[in-house]
């Protein structure tokens, strides 16, 4: 494989996905750092790349919380084995977005061959091999990395793409109705996606980004999807589409929960997770507060069940009666007796309260989930709970979304598609 750098754009806001992005009142959590399978996202994407041959890493941050959060997770690399380098801080107030944020990378660091330019909010599963191949052969200035999805998923949802027989992109659609995607497309079945993953020609766009047009549209907004990619196809510069196996969006609650599920069940070879249940030695020891007995005996007398695809972390207290299926359990979190878990990323330190039962929810770290066998809290349609969120007792949410420290007492039953935040 050619000599390949890799260039992570992490300067977002991470809007979408909140509160997943918020650690309190007022304070971001960038998107690179959100908690993914107990790790930071970016450590995930910067093992999986270097797995793959990668072995320099430039982080193209904006603000404060993006540049030293992603900082602390990877320090220059030295805990993956790699070389990690960012972006200066005073090239914060030039940025006009993702574009213009590579450009920078590209001359800040004299970057001259190719390079692999991702977000800091998917995974994906790809030959990255057979990816560069094509990309240098075909002699494109960018090569855009596709999913497919049906029409009625694309619309309105992704950016998608018009292109000839031999790849070649011939003009974007950001964001189409339904009927702009069936009027174009043959195949609506097999819609391209952009997942936001491009491989460039160094060299070539570092020239075209001193140039007068481009330099001038990077003064004012320039984006990859909206911007840049657009800019280059109308001028006639080559920019082909490949297809990849796989991408996961973890922008928005519903996405995050989705991706961790299919990951825990083996759907991203690259991240070599393995498909067993993986219970901490120091959680199978300890002994919940009802029955006295460690979860290791709970487990081989049957009083509680474990599914697959469940990893639980250390020092997590689990009460008889639990039942967890495809969930991630953090450090230090009580489930109290008769809790029923499945499609749940429970963080460090929460608690899920006896009877409560919740599918396809976020829960933050040092939530509180009220719950009993009279009065069980129901969780559901991909809900997620900020940090030190507190749930009354008997609620029932469905598409909840509560914001950091916020109380949503037992009053809200039935309460369903609601962001709250504050």
């Amino acid at each position: 494989m050619h000599a390949l750098d890799a260039i992570a754009l992490a300067g977002g806001r991470g809007v979408r996905a909140r509160p997943l992005t918020l650690e309190g009142p007022g304070h971001i959590r960038s998107k690179a750092a959100v908690s993914f399978l107990g790790r930071p996202l970016i450590e995930w994407q910067i093992a999986a790349f270097r797995n793959q041959g990668i072995s320099n890493f430039y982080v193209a941050a904006n603000g404060r919380e993006n540049r030293y959060q992603v900082k602390d997770a990877l320090r220059y690399g030295e805990p993956l084995g790699v070389t990690v380098r960012y972006s200066r801080p005073r090239s914060d107030r030039f940025n006009t977005g993702s574009g213009q944020a590579t450009l920078s990378i590209l001359q800040e660091w004299d970057l001259r061959g190719h390079a692999l330019v991702f977000p800091a909010d998917s995974i994906f599963e790809l030959d990255l091999d057979e990816l560069v191949r094509g990309h240098v052969a075909s002699g494109a200035i960018v090569t855009v990395a596709t999913v497919h999805r049906t029409a009625q998923e694309v619309a309105g949802t992704y950016g998608t793409m018009v292109s000839d027989g031999g790849g070649w992109i011939r003009s974007f659609l950001e964001k189409p109705p339904l009927g702009a995607i069936e009027a174009v497309m043959t195949d609506p079945a097999r819609v391209p996606v952009n997942t936001s993953l491009y491989l460039i020609d160094c060299a070539r766009l570092r020239r075209l980004g001193a140039e007068g047009e481009l330099a001038a549209l990077a003064r004012g907004s320039l984006d990859w999807g909206g911007d840049l990619l657009p800019w280059l196809v109308s001028r006639g510069h080559p920019v082909r589409c490949a297809p990849i196996v796989k991408a996961g969006d973890l922008g928005n609650p519903r996405e995050y929960l989705l991706t961790m599920a299919e990951a825990m069940a083996g759907g991203y070879p690259s991240l070599r997770l393995s498909r067993e249940s993986a219970i901490h030695e120091s959680s199978l020891a300890r002994r919940d507060e009802t029955s006295g007995m460690t979860l290791a005996a709970k487990l081989t007398a049957g009083l509680v069940w474990i599914g697959p695809n469940v990893w639980i972390g250390r020092d997590v207290e689990v009460g008889p009666g639990v039942v967890l299926r495809d969930c991630h359990v953090g450090d230090e979190a009580d489930l109290h007796p008769w809790c029923r878990l499945e499609r749940v990323a429970c963080l460090d330190g929460a608690m899920i309260g006896p009877g409560a039962r919740l599918s396809d929810t976020h829960v933050g770290m040092m939530a509180r989930v009220d719950s009993s066998l009279r009065r069980p809290t129901v969780i559901d349609g991909f809900s997620a709970l900020g940090h030190e969120v507190r749930v009354g007792e008997g609620a029932r949410l469905t598409g909840v979304t509560a914001y950091p420290g916020l109380t949503v007492g037992a009053e809200a039953d039935a309460l369903e598609r609601a962001r709250l935040t504050g």
